[in-house]
């Protein structure tokens, strides 16, 4: 998908044709899908906001499902408010919370030392314009966890692609066979070990009310790179808030390596919606002030 912030450059997936739409101005707002970080690196890359909401809080009916207990349905937009718009269509029951300061909002930092050289400045630096209440939180990994959202992926097709293997494209036929092949063991481990992440993210965040990491490591990528170069790294940051299920929100903050846009990840604990587009909103009013 061609990106118009950034021509000759990917806009990401899988939901990049919504993200380019806004960043292009044809709309005002778009909807996405995001599984593994398929809003936020649109937004990400096009330089637009993203927001995946806590999982389960938009219902997911009529989306055609990837890995059930990973999928989200959220908003698009070029600002924050608008988003919160959306969210009172999608979310029956969400109520926009206003900020007028940022300085009673705890909020760890994580993971920038993952990111290229300006992204991390990028990130750094606004989080530190923009949260009087900056601390360093450490996150852990999800290692361990893929094979339960291969497992939900291979139940999704297993009937579909026993009968029509013929007709998937190469690229996922191929990712459908491995789906297919974690066994049941693998499965349940990794549903234990999801367990166990929510558990310890909780306990790591237990002093902040929010947390910001960079949303992708790096910028967009070139159009013609493959994307099995760059995917799980693309992913590497975006991924834990689904495995998780916590609300996450995509911002821009300033040109990073070529010029090109980063974007920070403010994340909220489950059901902090209205607190992490707050968040959101006020930073990108702190920064359209200065």
């Amino acid at each position: 998908m061609p990106n118009p912030s950034a021509p000759g450059r990917l806009a990401g997936g899988s939901s990049g044709g919504s993200g380019a739409a806004v960043a292009a101005a044809l709309c005002d707002l778009a909807l996405g899908t995001d599984s593994g970080g398929s809003i936020r690196i649109p937004a990400a890359w096009c330089g637009v906001i993203g927001f995946k909401p806590t999982w389960g809080l938009v219902p997911i009916d009529g989306c055609f499902p990837l890995a059930p207990s990973f999928d989200h349905v959220g908003p698009i937009a070029r600002d924050v408010r608008t988003c919160e718009e959306a969210m009172l269509v999608l979310a029956p029951g969400f109520e926009p919370l206003r900020l007028d300061s940022l300085s009673a909002v705890r909020v760890g930092i994580a993971w920038t030392d993952r990111a290229d050289p300006l992204v991390r400045a990028r990130v750094e630096e606004q989080a530190a314009r923009s949260f009087p209440d900056l601390r360093p939180v450490e996150l852990p990994a999800v290692d361990g966890t893929y094979e339960l959202f291969m497992r939900e992926v291979a139940d999704v097709h297993a009937e579909l692609f026993a009968e029509h293997a013929d007709v998937y494209g190469d690229n996922v036929r191929a990712k459908i066979e491995r789906c297919l092949a974690i066994a049941d063991a693998e499965a349940a481990a990794a549903a234990r070990r999801r367990e166990e992440l929510r558990t310890a993210y909780e306990e790591a965040t237990r002093d902040v009310d929010l947390v910001v990491t960079p949303t992708v490591p790096f910028v967009a990528p070139r159009a013609d790179t493959d994307e099995l170069e760059f995917r799980v790294r693309g992913i590497s940051l975006t991924y834990p808030f689904n495995c998780v299920g916590w609300p996450a929100l995509a911002v821009p903050c300033g040109p990073a390596e070529e010029g090109l846009p980063a974007s920070l990840q403010i994340v909220g604990k489950p059901g902090a919606d209205a607190l992490v587009l707050a968040a959101g909103a006020s930073l990108v009013r702190g920064t359209a002030a200065a």
